[in-house]
């Protein structure tokens, strides 16, 4: 047992072999953690890798789901800025739209409205304006909530977070799904906010805010294994996480796709025909492969963007930025099926005209994709094997018996990632960052014609973002897909994609 104080003059936060059960049933390990703060706000960074714990942690802090035993005591107000709590408010208002069935009619609750009920005062909040400039929202408050992009909800959480007047604010990986625009601005208030107390957790160096002083806890197998004395600077902190976050450097090789007697059943004469087969695939497709011509999404009176004109030839990889509520999704989904805009278009996918009568499924079976959305909807009670399997036909869950190849294959993935030894551990037992891996793996074990990738490495670590990486360029110069790649960060580029489209050019 780990029992940390941080010393100060009067207790706040306190756990005592903590342990709380989470809506997937799984039993945190037990915390022992107390956070004490002086007059004035002190601040804490929690570190270390993927399934290190720092998540469960942050859930404990918070007194997420139910406890299982010991105990947590509180004499401040605490919120929570996290995906728990992102996926929590999005399922309220989802509930809220399901009351037809009551003979209510459920009018969207607008930003405003949220804002609100957490704070009647809340435009005269001491950092209501400053809060909001940084994080640009003021645009959105007449929005509806389930109507704004994963980026956009990051946003408001955040807003809610300081407008219920915290003096403990948790902030697991804050700068997940926000522009660089945002990231920047929202960093360099939390450095000069003076209302709470903030615990926040990194994966990686740039997670820390620069000029922030904190002390710092790391844990590691689920435990924490090391804490600094006393706080330490900007410098002393990027310092002593460079050892922690150091970079794997070994080569990755991509485990090959399916040839197609393998994708009907096991074929003990496999050898090496699976690229000759992938790419007689490839060949048989249309040199351009998708176009768009005068590309437009309107909303009622909202216009997300227009007049886009984008081809995607085979093996020109192209880069997709924009900051949020630019359309960068919504551009995605259409090319998916996923967006009705895709037949109000004039747009071309792999030779066929959208809204011809072709199936959905004519589309789909040449794309793969990894996105936030994918992620907060998979929530079937899989092994990570199966996720894995599952993206061989382009299923949330595997309802089929899979074969040994398929299997062979997942083995093969879960040794790149390095989970081979959760290969039947339940998907949702993870943590967020190795969920985040296995479906990167899921979308690329068919070498689909077309890859997306939107934002695949929100909540990785430096390790397994670098790895991630890695995986992404060896698959671009690989010649068996196409890559779609959305990100906002600068250091995330990949060296084999040198076309960008910025969404920003297309908005009104």
């Amino acid at each position: 047992m780990v029992l940390l104080y941080i010393h100060s003059r009067s207790l706040m936060l306190y756990l005592s072999e903590f342990q709380i059960k989470l809506s997937n049933q799984y039993i945190t390990p037990a915390f022992s953690l107390a956070l004490c703060t002086e007059s004035a706000p002190s601040h804490f960074l929690i570190a270390g890798r993927n399934s290190s714990g720092k998540s469960l942690l942050i859930s404990a802090l918070a007194g997420n789901g139910k406890v299982a035993s010991g105990s947590r005591e509180c004499t401040s107000v605490v919120a929570e800025v996290s995906v728990f709590k992102q996926q929590a408010i999005i399922e309220e208002e989802k509930q809220k739209d399901s009351a037809d069935i009551l003979d209510v009619i459920a009018e969207p609750t607008q930003v405003r409205e949220l804002f609100a009920q957490t704070n009647e005062d809340y435009q005269n909040h001491p950092y209501y304006d400053e809060l909001a400039s940084a994080l640009r929202i003021e645009h959105l408050l007449d929005n509806g909530f389930l109507s704004l992009s994963t980026g956009e909800t990051r946003k408001i959480i955040i807003m809610l977070a300081w407008l219920s007047n915290a003096s403990i604010i948790l902030l697991d990986e804050p700068f997940e799904g926000l522009d660089a625009e945002a990231i920047s601005a929202f960093s360099r208030f939390l450095v000069s906010q003076q209302q709470a107390s903030l615990v926040l957790t990194a994966n990686k160096l740039a997670d820390i805010p620069k000029n922030m002083q904190a002390q710092l806890i790391v844990m590691d197998d689920l435990a924490i294994t090391w804490k600094s004395e006393d706080k330490l600077n900007y410098d002393g902190l990027r310092s002593e996480l460079s050892t922690w976050f150091a970079l794997e450097s070994d080569d990755i090789d991509v485990p090959s796709a399916l040839n197609a007697k393998d994708k009907h059943g096991d074929d003990p004469n496999r050898n090496n025909r699976n690229l000759n087969d992938q790419n007689s695939e490839l060949d048989s497709l249309p040199h351009t492969l998708i176009q768009l011509k005068d590309g437009f999404v309107r909303f009622d009176e909202r216009t997300v963007f227009e007049k886009l004109n984008f081809t995607l030839n085979k093996n020109e990889h192209w880069q997709i930025t924009g900051p949020n509520g630019s359309g960068k999704t919504c551009l995605l989904q259409m090319f998916t099926g996923d967006n009705s805009h895709c037949y109000t278009n004039d747009l071309t996918m792999f030779g066929i005209k959208r809204g011809t009568g072709e199936s959905i499924w004519d589309i789909k079976k040449h794309i793969g994709i990894m996105s936030n959305a994918l992620h907060m909807q998979y929530k079937v009670n899989a092994s990570v094997e199966h996720v894995i399997i599952s993206g061989f036909h382009d299923s949330i869950g595997l309802y089929t018996r899979p074969t040994l190849a398929e299997r062979m294959v997942a083995e093969q993935w879960l040794e790149v990632l390095g989970l081979k030894q959760k290969k039947n551990s339940p998907f949702q037992s993870l943590s967020f960052g190795d969920q985040r891996l296995v479906l990167i793996a899921r979308s690329m074990v068919k070498h689909p014609a077309v890859l997306i990738l939107d934002e695949p490495c929100n909540g990785l670590d430096d390790f397994n973002r670098q790895k991630a990486l890695k995986l992404i360029d060896i698959l671009a110069r690989a010649g068996t897909s196409t890559l779609l790649y959305v990100n906002h960060h600068a250091e995330e580029r990949i060296p084999s994609i040198h076309n960008t489209l910025n969404m920003k050019d297309y908005n009104v």
